[in-house]
C-alpha cells in the first residue's frame, strides 16, 4: 500500500466534521489524491448498520450485538472502500475506525479489551492507522452541543458517566501510542485548534511538510 491512512477520532460534539475539513484542506493543496469516508458507514451495508446502531427502534441492544455489528461494518468499509483505496495510492481520511471500538464498546460498555483486540485481528490484519487525532473535550461540553443540534442519537443519549468512560478511554489509547496518536485540546477555539491540529499533522507526517 502506498496510501496513508489518518483517522479522526473523540467523543460526541467534539467537532470532528469540522476538523476532517481541515485536513481535507491540507490534503487538496499538496493535490494529494484522497478519499473521506466514516465508521460506521462507508458502503450500503454498513450505512445499514449505522441506522440500526444509533436508532434501535426502541429495542435494546446487547454490547456484545453492538460489537459484533460494528465489526461486521468495518469488515464491508475495508474491503469495499478502505483497501482499494489505498492500494491505489490515495490517502484516507476516516471519520472514527477501531480506536472508538476499544472507547465506546470497551471503555463505555465494558467490553473485555482482549475481545475487542481479537475482532480486530480478524477484520483488520496488521491494519492501523498511519495517524490518529483525538480531539479531547469535556463530555458535558460536546452533549450539550448536540443537543442544540436536534435530537440525540442512541449513543448520545448515554449517560455522563458512559461518555466520561469513552473520554478517559481515549487519553489511555493516546498515552500508548504516542508515536501514532496525538491529542488535541477541543476546547480551545476553533482558530487555535485548526492552528494545533495542523502543526500536529505536519510534525507526524513529514511528507505534507
Amino acid at each position: 500500500m502506498t496510501g496513508k491512512f489518518i483517522t479522526i477520532e473523540g467523543v460526541e460534539g467534539v467537532g470532528k466534521s469540522t476538523n476532517i475539513a481541515v485536513l481535507e484542506e491540507i490534503l487538496r493543496d499538496r493535490a494529494i489524491d484522497y478519499l473521506c469516508t466514516r465508521e460506521p458507514g462507508g458502503t450500503a451495508l454498513a450505512e445499514n448498520i449505522r441506522s440500526r446502531l444509533l436508532d434501535s427502534g426502541g429495542e435494546n441492544l446487547a454490547a456484545l450485538t453492538e460489537l459484533l455489528l460494528i465489526f461486521a461494518a468495518r469488515a464491508d468499509h475495508l474491503d469495499k472502500c478502505i483497501l482499494p483505496a489505498l492500494e491505489q495510492g490515495k490517502w484516507v481520511v476516516c471519520d472514527r475506525f477501531t480506536d472508538a471500538t476499544f472507547a465506546y464498546q470497551g471503555g463505555g460498555r465494558g467490553l473485555p479489551r482482549d475481545c475487542i483486540s481479537a475482532l480486530q485481528s480478524m477484520v483488520q490484519g496488521e491494519l492501523r492507522p498511519d495517524l490518529t487525532v483525538i480531539l479531547d473535550l469535556n463530555p458535558e461540553v460536546g452533549l450539550g452541543r448536540v443537543r442544540r443540534r436536534g435530537a440525540p442519537d442512541r449513543i448520545e443519549r448515554e449517560t455522563i458517566d458512559f461518555h466520561a468512560r469513552v473520554r478517559q478511554s481515549y487519553q489511555e489509547i493516546a498515552r500508548a501510542e504516542p508515536e501514532r496518536c496525538v491529542l488535541i485540546d477541543a476546547s480551545a477555539d476553533p482558530d487555535s485548534v485548526r492552528l494545533m491540529l495542523r502543526a500536529a499533522v505536519m510534525d507526524k507526517l513529514p511528507e505534507l511538510r
